[in-house]
């Protein structure tokens, strides 16, 4: 077989490997939350969050040992033993009976995670530099496997449990899950052929990992961080957001997450392709800005407010002779009212009301003076009221959900193009640093955005901390292009994206 052909035989086997991976890294989210509403396992919120939350960040931690191993050893050795021992892990979930056990087997099948430091690293290999970016890409479309979960476990918890009336078959799931992972072992065995790095510095731990001094590998990380790290926590994320900010039913909410979840994988591909067209760093502009305008705009809360509007002042002193909704007399001065009209209430609990895009006021004023009363020069005699509402019209907000996961999904692509051009000898390294990196956003990014819900009471607090972590990536980036055109000759203006430069 050609060179070639081993190579899109390779680069297929790792993409369905890592797509089965990323499908059982995620199980957790759907599992726990079915034991618990059906009533089988009493865990409390926290605790619930520490079980989902602990397979991301076993899988975050080890891409970092796994893509050294990956170098080392080559992705065809390694990438069967990860699966192999995340197997386990999943097949040990169906005997868990307490907390702590089930703690325990997320922590052994979360290993799952790291399959992503593996297979960046062997894809690169089989690939010319021109065409590295559109095989990552490819490859991290595997991302769609959190959307095979939120969408298929569900239906498969339902089957094994006989719809519910046999609760206890919900074991039969994560076998299944298992069953799954070792069919997927055999499958990329006989689809994929042993090639690794050829190092020039030797094999000490200390020589891998020197790669990892360099700033770069770190500001590559903060990238990841977002757009793969803010990926997997809107993932998780989006489904309370929807069930509290627009009363959706679970299945509902479910599916209008997976909105964001699905496309954000499969346009990992194109995100490829783009990068190797017109270089990574213009793509990873174009990601960056899309994403900031998008979150800014997110951030308005949806709101229902009344505020402070413009009174009606006394021109002098004098006493009111006349007190209606519509003037005040005082004296033989009249001073006009603006009156509340029907069409000026506005409540979110009208469900007839049309869906509004924009923000909405209305403004009236109130007598503060009765009749007979004596008022001075300047004194209040009406106070205006102004009602500010706005809906946050779900299909707007979902459309700019799309765009972020559209936008992190080319955003994956792009950052991991770098890597293979700036360490061909470390992609594993690098990659598995990066992709720790870019985990530890998806651990930690719910636990945040939960923090400032509780902080503030606005659910709109995770997209005002999303557009502060774009802003800090968007000035470190372009500072650092800057500082090179500054450093470098006129000319590598327009041809940066070619070049490997420090």
């Amino acid at each position: 077989m050609t060179t070639d052909k081993k190579a899109i035989s390779v680069l297929t086997a790792n993409t369905l490997a890592f797509c089965i991976c990323f499908a059982c890294w995620m199980l957790y989210g759907v599992l726990i939350t079915f034991l618990v509403n059906n009533g089988l396992y009493h865990w409390d919120k926290a605790e619930m969050g520490w079980l989902i939350g602990t397979p991301v960040l076993t899988g975050a931690i080890l891409r970092l040992p796994v893509g050294v191993w990956t170098d080392q050893y080559g992705g065809r050795t390694v990438f069967p033993l990860v699966m192999l021992v995340a197997a386990a892990g999943m097949f040990s979930v169906s005997f868990c009976d307490t907390y702590y056990q089930f703690l325990a087997a997320g922590l052994l099948f979360g290993l799952a995670g790291a399959s992503f430091a593996v297979g960046i690293a062997y894809t690169s290999i089989w690939f010319p530099k021109e065409k590295q970016g559109t095989a990552l890409g490819i490859f991290g479309a595997g991302n769609a496997g959190a959307a095979i979960t939120s969408i298929g476990a569900p239906h498969l918890l339902l089957a094994v449990t006989d719809n519910l009336g046999n609760l206890e078959g919900w074991r039969m799931a994560p076998r299944i899950y298992a069953g799954i992972l070792l069919a997927t072992i055999v499958f990329f065995l006989i689809f994929t052929y042993p090639k690794k790095i050829e190092h020039d510095r030797g094999s000490t731990l200390k020589q891998r990992l020197a790669p990892l001094k360099e700033i770069r590998v770190w500001r590559f990380g903060l990238y990841y961080f977002f757009v793969f790290g803010g990926f997997v926590a809107l993932a998780q994320w989006l489904v309370p957001y929807y069930l509290n900010v627009y009363s959706m039913p679970l299945a509902t909410a479910g599916l209008m997450a997976a909105i964001f979840s699905l496309p954000s994988g499969v346009i990992r591909a194109i995100g490829g392709w783009m990068s190797d067209t017109w270089g990574a760093r213009i793509v990873m502009y174009g990601v960056l800005i899309s994403c900031l305008v998008s979150a800014i705009l997110l951030s308005v809360p949806r709101m229902d407010i009344q505020s402070p509007g413009q009174g009606v002042m006394s021109l002098n002193d004098g006493v009111v002779t006349r007190v209606t909704g519509s003037s005040i007399v005082v004296g033989v001065q009249e001073y006009k009212l603006k009156q509340k009209e029907e069409k000026d209430i506005i409540t979110i609990a009208d469900e007839n009301k049309d869906l509004l895009i924009w923000p909405t006021f209305a403004f009236w004023q109130e007598p503060k003076v009765e009749a007979g009363e004596t008022v001075q020069k300047k004194q209040i005699l009406a106070r205006g009221v102004t009602h500010i509402f706005f809906q946050a019209n779900v299909w707007i907000f979902t459309i700019l959900v799309f765009v972020i996961g559209i936008a992190t999904g080319i955003g994956k692509a792009a950052v991991y193009k770098h890597i293979p051009d700036y360490f061909p000898k470390d992609v594993g390294v690098v990659g598995g640093i990066v992709g720790v990196i870019g985990g530890l956003g998806g651990f930690f990014g719910p636990i945040i955005f939960g923090a400032a819900l509780k902080a503030t009471g606005i659910w709109t607090t995770c997209w005002m901390l999303l557009a502060a972590l774009i802003v800090v990536c968007l000035v470190w980036m372009h500072r650092t292009i800057t500082k090179m055109m500054n450093e470098s000759s006129p000319g590598l203006q327009h041809q940066f994206e070619h070049e490997l430069i420090a």
